[in-house]
């Protein structure tokens, strides 16, 4: 590809086939002739940072592969990258749809696909601070509809006080969801875990011991969030004190 250099390699994931990915060479790699991703506040240093391998994602694409299958579930990857996790949902038949804001993360998925001999997968343009009330840019359809899951990995990697991706999935989630996020022990954790509770969410903090693939252990932790009917209408204001009586939920760290 003009710009930049690619390597090909097979990924091993526990519980699923490896795949055949294409990413990036190194972070070295930048290309930004039209000047698409600067417009969209993406710098040169952060450019390649969606096309390499990261073990976060591994990780949630390992869950992904052992998580059982539910009837008529739809899933929603934010921030997918190489979308390894919506790969793998995607060759085990489950709706999937892959989202990010950079402006060839479309790309490399389709690539990927070919490689993998895998069917066409959804894919759309996720940028979580957007205002959702604009309209999108020609030839970007934008994420649209209500998700049973949204997942995402070393999606906390800044700090975001206005809670845009907390507003973001509050928008694209159905009242009764799971949100999975895979964190490698980042210091935005905390915040983000308070919007979730804020938005009806009860939290779940799993640590992961699955092995990388070069054998050393990865550090970092599942967050699960779930949202029931029973949160969703306390949130909604729908339930009175005596009522929330017995509400549950771990408690938010």
């Amino acid at each position: 590809m003009p710009g930049y250099l690619v390597k090909h390699e097979q990924v091993a994931l526990s519980g699923t086939p490896a795949l055949h990915i294409r990413s990036l060479l190194d972070r070295q790699q930048y290309a930004d002739p039209l000047g698409e991703a600067e417009a969209l506040g993406i710098s040169s240093a952060t450019w390649p940072l969606f096309g390499l391998l990261w073990p976060s994602a591994q990780q949630l694409a390992t869950y992904m592969a052992g998580r059982p299958r539910v009837d008529g579930e739809r899933v929603l990857e934010v921030g997918c990258g190489l979308a390894l996790a919506s790969m793998v949902c995607h060759r085990l038949g489950v709706d999937v749809t892959a989202s990010d804001c950079h402006p060839l993360a479309g790309a490399f998925l389709q690539e990927n696909l070919l490689l993998n001999a895998l069917l066409p997968l959804p894919y759309r343009h996720g940028d979580w601070a957007a205002d959702p009330l604009l309209a999108p840019r020609e030839g970007r359809a934008r994420v649209e509809g209500q998700f049973n899951v949204i997942m995402g990995s070393d999606v906390l990697y800044e700090r975001d006080d206005g809670g845009c991706l907390a507003a973001f999935i509050q928008r694209h989630a159905c009242a009764v969801a799971e949100v999975l996020i895979v964190d490698p022990n980042r210091g935005n954790r905390s915040a983000f875990n308070r919007q979730m509770a804020a938005l009806g969410f009860a939290l779940e903090d799993l640590p992961l011991v699955q092995p990388l693939a070069d054998g050393s252990a990865y550090k970092g932790r599942l967050l699960r969030y779930r949202r029931t009917a029973l949160l969703a209408a306390d949130q909604a204001g729908e339930i009175g004190p005596d009522q929330a009586i017995g509400l549950g939920g771990i408690a938010v760290q």
